[in-house]
């Protein structure tokens, strides 16, 4: 079992930044991706994908991040941190941490509890 926590969520006006951290610990592999998803507070529980950074340090993005948001990792200390810069109103969501990774013989995912992210003036 992995379990995650979440850190740094708040009320932030538009144009401010906000730091997210995620400490994983438990029986971490490091074989697979960590990463952030969001849900939006209107939709119907989806979540989507925001950033992620694989155990080979390759980074993707969704489009409407690219340029404001930066994902890391710290292989050693099992955290993954988002760098969340420019913020905008429709950022606002609870935002995820997730791991996901190879446990034989299967793929196993896990979530944070979340942290609510706010972007108003």
């Amino acid at each position: 079992q992995v379990q995650l926590v979440e850190s740094g969520g708040g009320l932030v006006q538009p144009g401010g930044s906000l730091l997210l951290s995620c400490a994983a610990s438990g029986a971490i592999s490091g074989n697979g991706a960590m990463g952030w998803y969001r849900q939006l507070t209107d939709t119907d529980n989806q979540r989507e994908l925001v950033a992620v950074v694989t155990s080979g340090g390759s980074t993707h993005y969704r489009d409407s991040v690219k340029g404001r948001f930066t994902i890391s990792r710290d292989y050693t200390k099992n955290t993954v941190s988002l760098q969340m810069n420019s913020l905008r109103s429709d950022d606002t969501a609870v935002y995820y941490c997730n791991m996901k990774q190879f446990e034989h013989p299967t793929w196993r995912e896990y979530w944070g509890q979340g942290t609510q992210v706010t972007v108003s003036s």
